[in-house]
């Protein structure tokens, strides 16, 4: 049985963050709190991790370090502390003596000094360490025995994990962090040098400081922007870069008078926490101090495991003053005075919900009406702004209201809870305030949307719009908007319709998305895999998405339309093409028409029958007789694809572009498809087909403005180099691995002949192999689409399963695991649900089996260009570049960029994406540019 990990807290790190990352708490005498609780927080997180684990709690000591004596401006920008966090200090101290911790303060050296000696000495035991920090310096710690963990994002960092966030060994990281700089402590590092040039120069020549003075000589010929001029900087700031060294380097030989013995838990002093939660006003924490001791006991045993984000901690842990109304009670609001109280409210609340109400569904276009708001469960309250019905009651000032909203709205320290809330952002993104089209409100501070918490938790449970959710999760019927607006043609806008009736029903909508937050918040802190997909991927993924949205993509009305007339002709030459096969004229849109032309009068096959017994003329039908070579089946299904070309995009887009913005912007949605995969509407831009000459034609309509490119990036084979990742095949990974073509390598393997003999046709073969076993395709549809007999393809499929066995176990062992638990995961710890997996009905259970081996490769492509995209946006935001995300389509980013730009973000983009995940085999970017989207793919 492996030990405990020693946990080691960066206490004085963490006192930082919590005070500027979390709202201000403060007491009723006005005593600040808000740290204390934020820390204190983590650590009961953390004691319930790591419940038998050693543990020490570091500090900073008062007073200087050996580093000031070494550096006399060290830390000298820094600051003074506010007095708001100084005077947490010695009560934080107190309270997490008083809870159990080890609590160390050692004079002379800093807290990373004292932490760095006891995790290299626990190491050298080799006992496992387990360092709780967000400072960046630390990772120059990690070995094999040692782990960083950020409790504030939940994340970790390994030895392969600091390579890859830094592009440098933690041996390396001291080197690294003396060529930077570190502006926040005052290390002045080798001035122009910033992260990737430095971890560029320390990989070039393989070493450290030492070994790169030695070898300035090659640093001209790295790869690195600039690297002519940076020998001769170096040169310079040699002294520097030495002594930066020095004071970035943690000591790991503080003499102490603790050791490993010494680190153990105590049982907390309850009657000092009961003197200190009264002090500091932690009012639901007294009361569980006051529990029966064996209450308490079953109370944890039925607790949830706490989610591992600070953030969620605190909101979930604070206690409410006043208790929640058991009823609802909303209001709205019309006059200054009652705006004002809820604006205290609002800036008073640890979290609160938000609503907007418009004049319809496309953000892009609609106006906002007013909005809702709610601080606990059962009070809200709706301002309305723009009600335009005869007899409506004086509202607020439209631009008043949202100028005095805006601060709050934009302080991304105050938590926001919404439903769906890319939408609200978008709206309030475009509400021009005071006619000024620019000045919208940057919605920030969205730290939890009800949508995706219900999707996160499970994708295939219910459908995740706020009425559903309702129903589901809070056993409640909420008002739907058709209940006061009307339906069809005679439907209501939202700003005709009556405050009586509207008012309510939009304080609801406030109100009811809190309280889903509070049940399904609590549901997610039990799995915290699935807390870690929300926090780390859906919801940093939502502003990013919403930019995307508003920006949108230029489109060349005049080609759509010149193609439009194009198709039309060749609908009329295939309806014609038609009449001359059935013998007669029929309208190929009638199933009944078509129906007795195919089965009464030419006779073919009934291949299905409808539920109420007639012929089925469904498309799948018509594919299989194609298939069979029944020539109006395909002609009828060239007919229909062109149809739906001509009806969908080639007629349709130059109808959807905005008229404000002269641009089409499409919609993303988060929550629809089951593996996580982004769809998108309005238009659908990930079903314009790519093999055709008709669907290349459209995307030629995308086009670049004038002195930009469009540059596409696109994931190569990400499903397969994630099942050879998955399987740990030797076969697939080293094809992978050496850069090969995995078509011509699985050929080559299935047909047994040597590389440089595989042809087109095996090549081929082989492809649809490969995808094919990945959709749980068997020996008959296989055969059919490489033109063999089942026979054949299911020897073709036994020859590939021979060579690459460990496909086969991947996929008999993820079966397995789908029965047993009911669903599988991606490498992230994405969900998806197998409700069918242990049917009774084959077929329901085959099909449940094949998506259990699917979905977690389509999982994890889609959760890796999630990651790939807020990676870019962020990129992309930091370096000021004229260059911008405009669409996402499957495993592809399409931007614009400015020409001369262009050769920059191809690199640069293509290192974001392959650093979006580390698999075994290498993550490739195919990256192409051109005026319009089909060149550029």
């Amino acid at each position: 049985m492996s030990q405990a990990p020693l946990v080691l807290v960066d206490g004085s790190s963490y006192l930082y963050r919590a005070f500027h990352a979390l709202p201000p708490l403060t007491t009723s005498k006005g005593l600040p709190t808000g740290a204390v609780k934020g820390v204190l927080n983590m650590l009961k997180s953390l004691r319930k991790q790591y419940p038998d684990s050693p543990f020490a709690v570091v500090f900073d000591a008062k007073g200087g370090t050996f580093r000031d004596d070494m550096y006399a401006e060290y830390k000298a920008n820094r600051p003074s502390m506010p007095d708001d966090m100084r005077v947490q200090i010695e009560p934080l101290h107190q309270s997490v003596i008083a809870l159990g911790f080890p609590l160390l303060c050692v004079e002379g050296v800093e807290a990373d000094d004292v932490i760095g000696t006891l995790a290299r000495s626990s190491a050298a035991a080799e006992r496992p360490v387990v360092i709780s920090t967000g400072d960046k310096d630390m990772a120059q710690l990690v070995d094999g025995h040692i782990t960083l963990v950020n409790t504030m994002t939940g994340s970790s960092m390994d030895v392969a994990g600091v390579k890859e966030k830094f592009g440098v060994a933690p041996e390396q990281i001291i080197d690294y962090l003396a060529l930077m700089g570190d502006s926040s402590d005052n290390i002045p590092g080798v001035p122009g040098i910033g992260p990737k040039t430095a971890s560029g120069l320390l990989v070039g020549v393989n070493g450290g400081l030492t070994e790169l003075y030695a070898q300035l000589d090659i640093v001209p010929s790295l790869p690195i922007r600039g690297a002519k001029t940076l020998p001769a900087k170096l040169e310079e700031h040699r002294d520097m870069a030495f002594l930066s060294y020095q004071l970035a380097t943690i000591k790991v030989d503080v003499p102490l008078d603790v050791g490993l013995d010494d680190l153990h838990l105590r049982e907390p002093d309850r009657d000092k926490l009961a003197e200190l939660y009264a002090l500091l006003e932690f009012k639901s924490w007294s009361d569980e101090l006051q529990r029966d001791a064996k209450r308490v006991e079953l109370a944890a045993a039925a607790q949830p495991e706490p989610a591992t984000d600070l953030l969620s901690a605190v909101e979930t842990d604070v206690a409410v003053e006043e208790p929640a109304p058991t009823e609802a009670q909303y209001e709205t609001i019309l006059d200054q005075a009652r705006f004002e109280v809820w604006l205290q409210k609002l800036s008073d609340a640890k979290l609160f919900a938000f609503d907007t109400e418009t004049t319809g569904i496309d953000a892009q276009q609609a106006q906002l009406v007013g909005l809702s708001f709610a601080v606990r469960a059962n009070e809200a309250a709706y301002i309305p702004l723009t009600h335009s019905y005869i007899g409506v009651p004086q509202q607020l000032d439209r631009d008043s209201v949202l100028r005095a909203l805006k601060p709050l709205l934009e302080d991304e320290h105050k938590l926001k809870v919404g439903q769906h809330a890319k939408f609200d952002m978008n709206i309030l993104a475009n509400c021009a305030i005071g006619g000024d089209q620019a000045c919208g409100i940057t919605v920030r501070g969205i730290a939890f949307d009800t949508m995706l918490e219900s999707y996160v938790l499970n994708s295939v449970a219910t459908r995740h719009d706020m009425d559903s959710l309702a129903q589901k999760y809070l056993g409640l019927t909420t008002v739907s908007f058709q209940d006061i607006a009307g339906k069809g043609v005679k439907q209501l806008t939202f700003d005709q319709i009556a405050l009586e009736q509207a008012g309510p029903y939009a304080a609801e909508d406030a109100d009811v998305t809190l309280r889903l937050h509070q049940t399904l918040h609590e549901k997610l802190a039990a799995i915290p895999s699935l807390a870690s997909v929300l926090s780390d991927i859906e919801m940093p993924l939502v502003p990013v998405l919403a930019r995307i949205e508003r920006q949108g993509a230029l489109v060349d009305d005049k080609l759509l339309g010149e193609q439009s007339v194009e198709l039309g002709n060749k609908l009329v030459a295939l309806e014609r093409e038609a009449f001359e096969i059935a013998g007669e004229e029929f309208n190929l849109g009638s199933p009944k028409q078509l129906g007795v032309i195919l089965y009464e009068k030419l006779g073919y096959p009934v291949l299905k029958k409808t539920a109420k017994g007639q012929p089925s003329t469904a498309e799948e039908v018509l594919a299989k007789l194609a298939e069979e070579d029944y020539q109006l089946p395909k002609v009828l299904m060239q007919y229909r694809s062109m149809s739906k070309l001509k009806s969908t995009y080639t007629d349709r887009l130059p109808e959807q572009i905005n008229p404000r913005t002269g641009r089409i912007h499409t919609s993303y949605h988060q929550a629809v498809a089951s593996t996580g995969r982004l769809s998108s509407s309005d238009p659908n831009l990930q079903n314009i087909p790519v093999r055709t000459a008709e669907g290349r034609r459209i995307r030629q309509a995308f086009i670049a403005p004038s002195g930009y490119k469009l540059l596409a990036a696109d994931y190569s084979q990400i499903e397969l180099r994630i099942m050879a990742h998955l399987s740990r095949d030797e076969g697939l990974l080293n094809a992978f691995r050496n850069n090969l073509d995995v078509h011509t390598a699985t050929a080559a393997e299935v047909f047994r002949v040597e590389l440089a003999d595989v042809t087109t046709e095996q090549r081929r073969s082989a492809k649809a192999i490969n995808f094919g076993l990945i959709y749980g395709m068997g020996a008959q549809k296989l055969g059919k689409d490489i033109g063999v007999d089942t026979k054949t393809a299911k020897a073709y499929i036994d020859t590939y399963f021979a060579r690459y066995p460990g496909v086969r176990e991947y996929m008999d062992r993820t079966r397995a695991q789908a029965a047993e638990q009911g669903y599988v995961e991606t490498l992230f710890g994405r969900r998806l649900y197998l409700p069918e997996i242990n049917s009774n009905k084959p077929q329901e259970r085959a099909g449940a089996e094949r998506t259990a081996i699917n979905a977690p490769m389509q999982g994890t492509a889609a959760d890796i260009i999630k990651k790939a995209m807020v990676a870019v946006d962020n990129w992309l935001a930091s370096s000021g570049l004229d260059a911008r995300v405009i669409l996402q389509v499957h495993d592809e980013l399409v931007l614009e960029v400015r020409e001369d730009l262009v050769d920059q973000v191809r690199n640069e983009i293509r290192q974001h994406m392959s650093a979006a995940a580390t698999l075994d085999v290498p993550l490739l970017v195919e990256v192409g540019v051109g005026n319009n989207w089909d060149e550029a793919h």
